[in-house]
């Protein structure tokens, strides 16, 4: 999307994606005179990675930009339970070990009818709404200029994004839980009691739109560049994929993050059910932890830890009761 300025100059990019080059200059090794919202001097080279955006999006349009997270969620949904799923129907017996409930097995049809379902809900409701909210997204100032942002404002960006999205969505899912909303609506996302990588975006279509409005707070009160609002889109799927997978591997990065809930805590609220007034957060454990919703989880985890203790001892002693053992499962 190209137009020429008097002065010989052309101004590359939509209303949120725009900059000025010279009319002989290239990407590889010039210094732009202007950056691509502000008009200030941008004043250096531009890195490779820079280069790299701007040759990928100097003629594309914004709003095309935007759209991109459409593939990008249609990959994450398919793509990114699919390891633990293979895994889970074809060797069993290498992952039980780190199965959160042992005793419950899903078949291939469960897996198969959950992702139909969830491919339903996308291309009828999760597409659709990224194609209208374009304008919204304009107007809280996502920009898709140079420069890009450094490593640490995408981090800092991120931060606030999942602290913010976690606040309102532990409220809304703890609404959820109201008779009516649990009858009317939640009670689909709870189908799973042992929960599947593929059954974390399963969920009736209007809790859908409802959970979606806390992912855009973030963005709205922090506005970002387009790249790190794909990577904030990416990041929260791959998340409640990883929650809801049903397996708690000792070894996942995820397992560094300062009160992070995982899916060992997650699994405790689909274990319950419908009743279930604890663990309503989306990501960290404070929100449940503060507001008191948080005390069935620990005082189950405190009963168990003393049965195992208990099955310790006995076992140590010769006095094993498979009784307890199986309580453990």
């Amino acid at each position: 999307m190209h137009t020429w300025k008097a002065d010989g100059c052309r101004t590359v990019g939509g209303p949120l994606h725009r900059f000025y080059l010279p009319p002989s200059s290239s990407t590889g090794n010039v210094a732009l005179p202007h950056s691509s919202r502000g008009g200030g001097a941008l004043g250096r080279n531009l890195t490779s990675v820079e280069a790299l955006w701007f040759r990928y999006s100097e003629s594309m349009p914004d709003y095309i930009l935007y759209y991109h997270n459409i593939v990008f969620l249609f990959l994450i949904f398919t793509l990114a339970p699919f390891p633990i799923a293979a895994a889970e129907l074809l060797f069993p017996s290498a992952i039980k070990n780190f199965k959160l409930q042992p005793k419950i097995s899903h078949p291939a049809s469960s897996f198969l009818k959950c992702y139909k379902d969830v491919l339903f809900v996308f291309f009828f409701v999760v597409g659709p709404l990224q194609l209208v909210s374009y304008p919204t997204i304009k107007l809280v100032g996502i920009r898709t200029g140079l420069p890009l942002p450094s490593s640490w404002e995408i981090v800092a960006q991120l931060v606030v994004y999942f602290l913010v999205e976690d606040y309102g969505n532990y409220w809304i899912h703890r609404a959820m839980h109201s008779k009516w909303g649990y009858e009317r609506i939640h009670h689909v996302h709870h189908e799973f009691t042992a929960p599947i990588g593929f059954a974390a975006p399963y969920a009736h279509w209007a809790e859908v739109l409802i959970l979606g409005i806390p992912s855009f707070v973030g963005p709205a009160l922090v506005p970002c560049h387009m790249i790190t609002f794909w990577l904030w889109i990416a990041l929260r799927q791959i998340e409640a994929i990883e929650t809801h997978s049903g397996y708690d591997f000792p070894f996942i990065p995820t397992k560094f993050i300062p009160f992070y809930g995982g899916a060992e805590y997650h699994d405790y609220h689909h274990y319950v059910g419908g009743q279930s007034q604890s663990n309503f957060a989306s990501v960290f454990t404070y929100c449940d932890y503060i507001y008191g919703t948080d005390k069935g989880y620990r005082y189950q985890k405190a009963h168990l830890a003393k049965l195992r203790e208990q099955w310790i001892s006995d076992a140590q002693d010769g006095k094993e009761d498979s009784s307890l053992k199986d309580k453990l499962k």
